[in-house]
């Protein structure tokens, strides 16, 4: 009887504890459901913000640092309580780079902020002696194996090039490198201005076939080329679906 007793015992404790489980997962996935950033976090990817790092922070986590010319002038800066990252150029060149591995079919669109303050004198992308640019953003398309199978997509701040070009690096033998000219000249410097492209419409426009998986994002400014200097801010980088 005592052996009985206590197996029902038992049985009633599981039982207790099963619903207060249920329970306890049933509040957790209300608590989601209702959760105001629950939507947000499924439609977008955030990328970088910036808001993580420290101010006067030169390196982000998580990016790294390339450079192509001389000494690197980069800085986490607080600008009416949000972080931004600054770059700036004299007769340099450098890059930032993050890894990333993102299926552009379900989340196509790249959106970022930035804010030319100087631009490269005589920079013109279509020349290679003039290839200087104050805002520059990378996107690395890779498939197998990536030595072979690789496409960059570059989205530029030009001097002198004309809004809405696309041009092959001048840099580079091939056309596994385009550029399409998003902002140039003097017309909105120190301005901020939001940009939003279809990483997936544009790949397939300039190199003829839908992109392989997104494989990385970069950063880039120089003045090497023209022996000038160059300036720019950027924010705000998520990829969202369509």
């Amino acid at each position: 009887m005592k052996t009985e007793y206590l197996n029902l015992k038992q049985l009633v404790n599981f039982i207790r504890k099963a619903k207060i489980f249920r329970k306890i997962c049933l509040t957790i996935f209300l608590l989601n459901l209702f959760n105001p950033n629950h939507a947000v976090a499924k439609e977008r990817i955030l990328i970088d913000d910036f808001s993580s790092a420290a101010a006067g922070t030169a390196v982000p986590k998580g990016w790294e640092l390339k450079e192509n010319k001389g000494k690197a002038t980069l800085r986490i800066e607080e600008e009416n309580g949000n972080k931004v990252l600054h770059l700036l150029s004299n007769k340099t060149s450098f890059a930032l780079k993050k890894e990333t591995e993102y299926n552009l079919e379900e989340y196509p669109i790249l959106t970022w902020r930035w804010r030319a303050v100087t631009l490269p004198k005589g920079g013109d992308v279509r020349k290679k002696e003039t290839d200087d640019q104050a805002g520059q953003i990378y996107l690395y398309f890779a498939g197998f194996p990536k030595a072979l199978n690789f496409w960059i997509i570059g989205y530029i701040w030009d001097s002198l090039a004309p809004v809405g070009g696309t041009f092959p690096s001048p840099q580079v033998i091939g056309s596994r490198t385009q550029y399409q000219v998003l902002q140039s000249g003097t017309g909105k410097l120190n301005q901020w201005v939001t940009e939003r492209r279809n990483l997936y419409e544009d790949h397939k426009k300039l190199f003829g076939k839908k992109p392989p998986s997104l494989s990385g994002i970069g950063i880039l400014i120089d003045s090497n080329d023209t022996n000038t200097s160059a300036e720019c801010y950027i924010d705000d980088i998520y990829l969202e679906k369509q």
